[in-house]
């Protein structure tokens, strides 16, 4: 009785597809930098007296502020007896009363259908519909989710079938966002690389989906296309036309269309815009609005919002099969309903004060600053990094990252090499020790052969990007000097 036994789940045992999930931006970096956090804290000399998290877009994490009204809302309905204080306004008050009668025992408590509170659905949709300039939208095709990740698996686990080589393929954007090859290695999926094209602002080239689609057919049945805009890790935004020349492959090479929107409110260069993929769709008419079928996602951890820790988004499908939808909500039925707090933050994020309101002018000012900052951070992270040789950057043209190029010496090359490293986790690895900047190596999110990036977010307030910007650069000279 007092043998030892063999444990029932062991690295050996576990599902190999949870073996093969890697997520880059929350990897050995990450764990390192929480680390070094604790030993500051414990009196531990270092180079630096703070690490600054470059690596995630968790923007209040970095010292956001909350959009006011999108709070008082909040807490109205999590604690209702609120309503009757007079330190909350009146359209905030009528606001969260709308919601609360609209829930199960009147109560943020009770669980919501599993496909989302309808008025807040019917909200969503009159949101899409002004978006994309009066095209409609119908609350039953929108489903909300614990952030948009929880409907991105959802759709994929739809998509997802076959063994050998008939096994589903999804293209997915390199650089990606490695929810994207998490997802797919956990589903026992195949992950069909397409390249932007970083000389072109990161476009996306139709000649390359082509080759990508062509040599997957080989071991793969490719069902689905994804498309990241605008772009992380790249912060690029599509136009139109590249949106258009999308939807026309899909079309022809019978390829369901995901397309995560994430960042729809987080443009800032000029001349670039968002276009929603529903929108174009419908606009180039006969046959793909009709049959080309689509989700697309979107979320309140991103935009002027960032309320990232809430967890609320929706998918959106069209020309989805009615059976198919079945199924959809089935899986979520499953999931039982999204967090209820995501949900009425999400609310407030479709469907914001009117000018009218009280709260129009202090909304629309937060908002503004929000944007106007991350506009005026995005401008002077690309103007930097091009200062500094042996660094490139794209122009951050939206989203909340910059990508840029780093040279790296062939000895550094070598040297990681001989470590078992990736050169540019060796390369962020040393940044991190020696200056407490914290940001993701390119090769977590997929970069062509021999070159070398890595991902860093534009969201630390002013005061400390400037800095951190300049810190950068002299450790990449300082870097570049010891391996030359």
């Amino acid at each position: 009785m007092n043998v030892l036994r063999e444990k029932v789940l062991t690295l050996d045992t576990v599902n190999p597809c949870v073996r093969r999930v890697e997520y880059a931006v929350r990897g050995p970096i990450v764990l390192r930098a929480l680390e070094l956090e604790a030993e500051l804290r414990q009196g531990v000399k270092k180079p630096f007296t703070e690490v600054i998290r470059a690596n995630v877009g968790d923007a209040q994490a970095m010292g956001q502020k909350p959009i006011t009204f999108l709070r008082q809302v909040l807490a109205l309905c999590i604690h209702p007896d609120l309503l009757n204080s007079p330190d909350f306004p009146e359209d905030a008050k009528r606001r969260a009363e709308r919601i609360l009668q609209a829930c199960g025992g009147h109560s943020l408590g009770a669980y919501s259908i599993s496909s989302g509170i309808q008025l807040i659905r019917e909200d969503v949709a009159q949101y899409i519909e002004r978006r994309d300039g009066g095209i409609p939208a119908d609350p039953n095709n929108i489903f909300l989710s614990t952030g948009a990740t929880d409907a991105i698996m959802t759709v994929l686990e739809l998509l997802v079938t076959g063994e050998g080589r008939t096994r589903t393929g999804v293209l997915i954007p390199i650089p990606q966002y490695p929810l994207y090859s998490a997802a797919l290695a956990e589903l026992n999926a195949v992950q069909v690389d397409y390249y932007l094209d970083e000389e072109r602002a990161w476009a996306v080239d139709v000649a390359e989906l082509r080759r990508a689609l062509r040599q997957a057919r080989d071991h793969c049945r490719p069902r689905a296309l994804c498309v990241i805009n605008p772009g992380n890790p790249t912060g690029h935004v599509q136009t139109r036309e590249c949106i258009e020349d999308m939807i026309r492959f899909a079309f022809e090479e019978r390829l369901f269309l995901l397309a995560d929107e994430v960042y729809q409110d987080n443009v800032y260069a000029e001349g670039s815009q968002f276009h929603s993929f529903k929108k174009v769709l419908m606009e180039m008419g006969p046959p793909y609005a009709a049959q080309q079928e689509l989700a697309s996602f979107h979320s309140i951890s991103k935009g002027y919002m960032g309320e990232c820790g809430f967890r609320g988004g929706y998918v959106e499908v069209v020309n989805m099969d009615a059976m198919v939808k079945q199924q959809l909500l089935k899986l979520r039925s499953v999931r039982l309903c999204p967090t209820m707090p995501g949900q009425v933050l999400l609310d407030m994020v479709v469907s914001p004060p009117a000018p009218s309101d009280p709260s129009f002018t202090q909304f629309q000012a937060e908002r503004r600053a929000v944007l106007a900052e991350l506009a005026a951070k995005a401008k002077l992270t690309e103007q930097v990094f091009n200062q500094a040789p042996g660094i490139r950057c794209n122009p951050v043209q939206g989203a909340m990252y910059s990508f840029p190029r780093v040279q790296l010496p062939p000895r550094a090359v070598r040297r990681a090499q001989e470590l078992g490293l990736a050169p540019d986790m060796f390369f962020c690895q040393r940044l991190l020790e020696e200056t407490g900047i914290c940001v993701v190596p390119g090769s977590g999110f997929g970069q062509r052969e021999g070159t070398y990036h890595f991902r860093m977010t534009i969201l630390p307030p002013m005061e400390k990007l400037r800095p951190l910007l300049e810190k950068l650069k002299q450790f990449h000279a300082r870097f570049t000097h010891e391996f030359s």
